[in-house]
């Protein structure tokens, strides 16, 4: 019960105005800085992009955000639930339980990449996508949908229909749009002499998982979406 309940209603020019973003932001500051607020979770599911797969601990771009973001926004706090391997059927089936365990703020989605790998129709991938974009929004969680790149060798038109499995997943679920997880890093390699962009010294042996000199250029593609979280 409210004891400080009135009788009678304020007359609405003295009832209290509405916070704005700016003001709610500077609050949630100021309450950490107290202690006096619990942290807000953004949670991060997706695969070895996001895992940190052949890597030192702490040195992947979900790690680098986490640092960035507690340096920025230190009411925000990353889970990473990334498993290397994993496909979108597997983050559909983890998913429910992670909303329900984490209940986060925004969720950054990186999947689809395994899909590919293992010759999964575009279809498939992107109902699975839609689901989850589905579970999200039902969370009142605010989405941010990261696509990723093939090899080339799997042809132009299956690169074409792939790519666009994010777009209409976005566009159908007004999610946050990353086109590409190495869009950064694609762009910083076309600005350098021939020797340096040398994807050997970019990439693991396998060239497809980025080493830790390319992470930060991943953080850069996924950055600004994240930040029109808040």
């Amino acid at each position: 019960m409210n004891h400080f309940a009135l009788t009678t209603p304020l007359p609405p020019e003295q009832g209290p105005k509405p916070m704005g973003r700016r003001d709610f932001n500077r609050f949630l500051l100021g309450a950490v800085a107290l202690g006096t607020t619990p942290l807000i979770n953004l949670l991060v599911l997706g695969d070895s992009l996001s895992a940190e797969y052949g890597l030192a601990r702490g040195t992947g771009w979900v790690a680098l955000m986490q640092a960035k973001l507690a340096r920025e926004r230190p009411q925000v706090q990353v889970i990473n639930a990334s498993i290397s391997g994993d496909t979108t059927a597997g983050g559909l089936s983890r998913l429910p339980r992670l909303l329900s365990l984490h209940k986060p703020y925004a969720v950054v989605l990186e999947l689809g990449a395994n899909d590919a790998l293992q010759g999964l129709d575009v279809q498939v991938t992107q109902k699975n996508l839609a689901h989850m974009a589905q579970l999200v929004s039902q969370s009142n969680a605010k989405l941010v949908l990261v696509g990723t790149q093939v090899p080339p060798n799997y042809g132009v038109e299956y690169n074409r229909a792939f790519a666009q499995v994010f777009v209409k997943v976005a566009q159908e679920h007004r999610a946050l749009l990353v086109p590409s997880l190495f869009s950064a890093l694609s762009q910083h390699l076309a600005t350098l002499p021939p020797k340096e962009a040398n994807l050997d010294l970019w990439f693991q042996a396998d060239h497809l998982h980025p080493l830790k000199e390319a992470h930060p250029f991943l953080l850069q593609s996924v950055w600004p979406a994240v930040q029109k979280t808040f």
